[in-house]
């Protein structure tokens, strides 16, 4: 089983990677990192951003996601600033509760939505593996559900948001699920995690 460096402080990410890539045989470890500012316009630039970072600092296979939520009658926002919508310091439930703020007038079928996932794989030789996921949803005019973490209790997929859906349903269909199940694919081709 090979070892990868997990790039979050996000313990919720880093339980979620875990869940997905142990069973593939890669075994992903959290390490004391430091903060890489976020500078990147693209979610991809980001995940680069902190995979190249651990990598740096561990010497080891470092995978980072940059991930977040993208609503069609915002243009797109939150995007990139997912995390710091409502402000630096914010709670999940602020944040939910700005956006659903700003959707209080958009009607039920215009709420599309998608969660997106860039995921980075930085190696010590300088290579780097880049994939992206998504999930399509729409945003519920309430929260609902008690798992899952971020915008979830507010996304859904079918009749469901994520938060009401069991870890194992969420990584089924979650954009870092997609994203992972491609990132694990490119890894088996280079002959890694098997």
């Amino acid at each position: 089983m090979r070892t990868f460096v997990m790039a979050t402080h996000n313990q919720h990410k880093l339980k979620e990677l875990q869940r997905i890539l142990e069973p593939l045989n890669i075994h992903v470890v959290s390490a004391d990192l430091p903060e890489v500012e976020e500078t990147g316009t693209t979610f991809e630039e980001n995940a680069a951003l902190k995979a190249r970072s651990a990598c740096v600092a561990t010497g080891l296979p470092s995978v980072a996601d940059d991930s977040g939520l993208e609503v069609d009658a915002l243009g797109g926002a939150p995007g990139v600033y997912s995390a710091r919508y409502a402000g630096e310091n914010a709670t999940d439930r602020e944040r939910i509760e700005k956006l659903l703020g700003e959707l209080l007038n958009v009607q039920a079928k215009d709420r599309t939505a998608r969660f997106v996932s860039a995921v980075c794989c930085a190696f010590p030789d300088g290579s780097e593996l880049m994939v992206r996921g998504t999930c399509e949803g729409m945003i519920a005019h309430e929260p609902r559900g008690e798992d899952g973490f971020g915008y979830d209790p507010v996304f859904l997929v079918g009749d469901k948001t994520f938060a009401e859906l069991t870890g194992a349903e969420k990584d089924a269909v979650s954009h870092r699920g997609v994203a992972l199940r491609k990132l694990t694919e490119e890894l088996r081709k280079r002959g890694e995690g098997q």
